[in-house]
């Protein structure tokens, strides 16, 4: 597929590497130390992030947090009834009550999958603390959702798509902004 309705790259995999190194310190400082920290990557992109986090945490402080995914299929006020949901499984095998969550997902837009993703992990208990992780943080917000760690805020307007584009997912690593009206291609969705 051509690149025709790509307009730009906002970050390449170096860049985004260097997103989830700095985050990485972040939720380390913020937690002071990676003991107690659980990570749950929203499904499909926040997985692979969640994961690439995991990586970092490790790396600087010798130690891997608790990994879980979440799949928030059933929770979304914006899926029509009359198209059957992907249905993905949903994976955390440690216990939420009283765990520092750190909610991971590619892109941060309206707040909606954000708020379906926070009630989809209170079915499963009631942890201390959650806090979100994005890669981009790309504005218009229709809920008083915030990230607390942000790879990178990226001013976009409606008529634009902002894809995270993240290996094994796709082809290659990058941030890229699409014309909204163009065929979408393999990227992340909002």
């Amino acid at each position: 597929m051509g690149q025709s309705g790509l307009k730009a790259v906002i970050m390449d995999g170096q860049a985004m590497e260097r997103a989830v190194t700095r985050i990485a310190h972040e939720v380390i400082e913020r937690n002071e130390g990676a003991d107690g920290i659980a990570l749950v990557g929203i499904i499909r992109r926040g997985e692979t992030l969640a994961n690439l986090l995991a990586d970092a945490i490790e790396r600087i402080e010798g130690t891997r947090p608790q990994m879980g995914s979440l799949d928030i299929s059933f929770y979304r006020d914006d899926v029509t009834r009359a198209i059957a949901p992907v249905l993905h499984a949903t994976n955390i095998p440690f216990v939420i009550d009283g765990a520092n969550i750190v909610l991971v997902d590619d892109v941060l837009y309206t707040g909606r999958t954000v708020r379906s993703a926070l009630n989809a992990l209170m079915d499963y208990g009631r942890p201390k603390t959650v806090r979100l992780a994005v890669m981009v943080d790309r504005g218009h917000r229709e809920l008083p959702i915030r990230a607390d760690f942000v790879g990178k805020n990226v001013p976009s307007s409606h008529e634009e798509d902002v894809r995270v584009c993240i290996r094994p997912l796709d082809d290659h690593d990058a941030v890229e902004i699409w014309d909204v009206n163009t065929e979408k291609n393999a990227g992340g969705a909002n």
